[in-house]
């Protein structure tokens, strides 16, 4: 769909300050494809005509919409299992030993979408029920998307969703077969909890993670966008907690308050002397 570029720059400068991301040059293709069934939705012809009525006044519903149709909420079950393996074989078995007297778990999924992440945190425990028998694990959810995080709370997926990244006893022990899709089993859904949260709004408590997961969000900021992002993650982060981007990311030369783990990529904690301070 053409449209343009005063167009492109008006949407672009409404996603940045609706969610801090940029809309670089790279991403701009996205925008006809994205936003081609709001138009039709609405009556326009072309998205010009949706930026004209951006403009006029008492338009926060449909700027919201047009936000939410540009928000990229990739996601799936497990997505990079070497990473998840490396939490359950090495992540959590650490937090479990720093926590020993306590008991207690705080986890934090920022950029959750609709909520596999954090529904494959709950599986890791579920699974290994006497291993975490007496302890409390608060795994919390946050998105700036209302409509996937709205979604994430009814955990209902289509079989495509829920076969993407598990396998036949993962679907089977964990969801139920439903005539409108596989819904998540009351137990494990029990297990978690989601909010909607803009990550540069700072952190959703003012209690600190033992685990923070932000995976492939970070890319989506520029500059001191990034940085401010980054500096949100840290200070959710407990002296002794763990950080965990995505396999891509890096937060090298944007922090020192975190260093990368030598065992896999993406994985953060606070350097030893900070730790011991």
């Amino acid at each position: 769909m053409e449209h343009s570029e005063f167009s492109v720059q008006v949407i672009a400068d409404l996603l940045f300050r609706r969610t801090g991301q940029s809309l670089g040059k790279n991403r701009r293709w996205r925008i006809g494809t994205a936003l081609a069934g709001l138009t039709r939705e609405h009556g326009f012809s072309s998205i010009d005509q949706l930026v004209v009525q951006l403009t006029r006044p008492g338009q926060a519903g449909l700027e919201q919409q047009v936000v939410e149709a540009l928000l990229n909420n990739e996601t799936y079950f497990f997505r990079d299992r070497a990473m998840f393996q490396h939490l359950e074989r090495q992540v959590l078995p650490q937090v479990a030993r720093n926590r020993e007297a306590t008991r207690k778990i705080s986890i934090w999924s920022a950029g959750c979408s609709t909520g596999q992440e954090v529904l494959s945190l709950a599986m890791i425990f579920a699974a290994d029920p006497t291993r975490w028998d007496g302890w409390n694990i608060d795994i919390l959810g946050t998105d700036v998307s209302g409509a996937v995080i709205d979604a994430a709370r009814v955990g209902r997926y289509a079989h495509f969703e829920v076969q993407r990244g598990l396998g036949v006893m993962e679907m089977l022990n964990n969801f139920d077969e439903t005539q409108d899709g596989w819904r998540v089993k009351s137990d494990l859904l029990r297990r978690v909890r989601f909010e909607r949260h803009n990550l540069l709004d700072g952190p959703p408590t003012s209690c600190r993670f033992d685990l923070v997961l932000c995976r492939n969000v970070l890319l989506y900021f520029e500059g001191e966008t990034r940085r401010k992002g980054v500096s949100q993650l840290t200070a959710a982060l407990a002296d002794d907690g763990v950080l965990m981007v995505g396999g891509g990311e890096t937060l090298v030369s944007l922090t020192d308050l975190v260093v990368p783990s030598p065992d896999i990529s993406g994985v953060y904690r606070r350097p030893p002397a900070a730790r011991a301070a």
